[in-house]
């Protein structure tokens, strides 16, 4: 038999996913509903993801080495300063790099779809999966009703995942993205060369930040929030576009974008023989926000269990066999989630606790563990005195805000 798997999705989860498996010689369908989309997206990669996934130099628009943390009350800390000469953060447009992770598994050897997926359809015991889906490619937005039928189903598509639907994994808080891209003038594009902004702030997000990101000949503007803020989110959007005020003078917008971003992990993330990924499953970071690279690991990281375990696309892998991705998943990042998620409630709950945080940021030895653990996902131990230190820091920053008032 040759095993068939449908990957419903192809931003960077569900395109890693279809690459491994096509490698792998498994008979792969990539299902996208939009083959232009672009997903708003502060758009931030780590120096880890382009070697990891082979991304050419064009992929990347700009290289940040340098960050400006900014406090609600203005104050401006510099970071970056631990960075070596070539290191950066990658700043890249979605639909450039969604664009690229997806023709590459098509050639690969991918079936690539471009249809919208309204019904999988589960069945009673070892049969297959059957997707009821309109495919567009004749160009109509109604599509051409189709179904197609597979051993092995993952849903890569998104916050608002149908696949996740049909097998009850059940809800998640999330967050809302909203984002504008704006050209400015050319004298003002010249500062953010290299630089990439970060304002925390009531007036900006009550529970994360908000960012100025730059992309190949725009910015890309925009804050988040929990879902209960949404109605907000448009004054939210108003308060950085007032921080940033001068800075964005002459600018002109582009584009508007929005979008849900998971809060955290589904209750269940593999049923049967469908598996999720990426933001699908909920693999968002709390306090930094970030999802390309874990989408993009996610799916490669599933994609290879059922590799292993399907011996090459011999078999039909188990429900047991494809909760090995979520068992080494979890063991890998489970950590990694739930610091972030602590630093997420005791920085950003008040203005008092951001202030300490941006005070904290100006210390070297914070910046080199930050930057070292986001560049390379690895958290680098410290070295203990470093480790006291950076309590110290930590304690002596809530302290002098009056940060730790109840």
């Amino acid at each position: 038999m040759t095993l068939r798997v449908a990957v419903v999705g192809s931003g960077p989860a569900g395109s890693s996913a279809a690459e491994t498996l096509a490698k792998a010689g498994i008979e792969t369908y990539l299902i996208e509903r939009k083959l232009d989309n672009a997903k708003p997206c502060g758009g931030a990669i780590p120096l880890c993801m382009v070697a990891e996934f082979e991304l050419p130099p064009e992929i990347i628009d700009r290289r940040v080495r340098k960050m400006k943390m900014i406090s609600p009350s203005n104050i401006e800390v510099n970071i970056g300063r631990t960075l070596k000469d070539d290191e950066y953060i990658g700043m890249c447009r979605r639909e450039v790099l969604d664009g690229f992770l997806r023709d590459r598994a098509a050639k690969l050897g991918a079936k690539l779809i471009n249809g919208t997926v309204h019904t999988l359809e589960i069945p009673s015991g070892s049969g297959a999966y059957t997707l009821h889906y309109a495919d567009h490619s004749d160009g109509s937005l109604e599509g051409v009703a189709k179904t197609l039928q597979v051993d092995l189903v993952i849903g890569a598509d998104g916050a608002n995942s149908r696949v996740a639907k049909a097998i009850d994994a059940g809800d998640y808080n999330y967050a809302i993205a909203f984002q504008e891209r704006i050209r400015l003038p050319e004298d003002k594009m010249a500062y953010y060369e290299e630089l990439a902004e970060m304002y925390v702030g009531d007036d900006v997000s009550p529970d994360f930040y908000a960012w100025v990101f730059p992309k190949y000949d725009h910015v890309a503007v925009g804050t988040g929030t929990m879902k209960v803020n949404k109605s907000k989110i448009k004054d939210l959007q108003a308060g950085i576009r007032l921080r940033a005020a001068k800075k964005l003078e002459g600018g002109q917008i582009i584009k508007v974008e929005a979008h849900p971003i998971p809060e955290h992990p589904r209750p269940r993330r593999v049923v049967g023989r469908v598996a999720l990924v990426g933001d699908a499953a909920g693999y968002v970071t709390k306090s930094s926000g970030e999802g390309i690279y874990f989408a993009a690991k996610s799916g490669r990281m599933c994609a290879e269990t059922i590799v292993e375990f399907s011996n090459r696309g011999a078999s039909i892998p188990t429900e047991a066999d494809l909760k090995v991705y979520l068992k080494r998943w979890d063991k890998a990042y489970g950590i990694t989630y739930k610091v972030l998620d602590i630093l997420q409630r005791v920085f950003y709950r008040s203005d008092a606790t951001r202030e300490a945080f941006v005070e904290m940021c100006a210390d070297i030895d914070v910046q080199k563990l930050t930057f070292d653990s986001y560049l390379y996902k690895t958290v680098v131990p410290a070295n203990p005195l470093v480790q006291m230190k950076i309590t110290a820091k930590t304690i002596g920053s809530l302290l002098r805000g009056n940060a730790l008032a109840p």
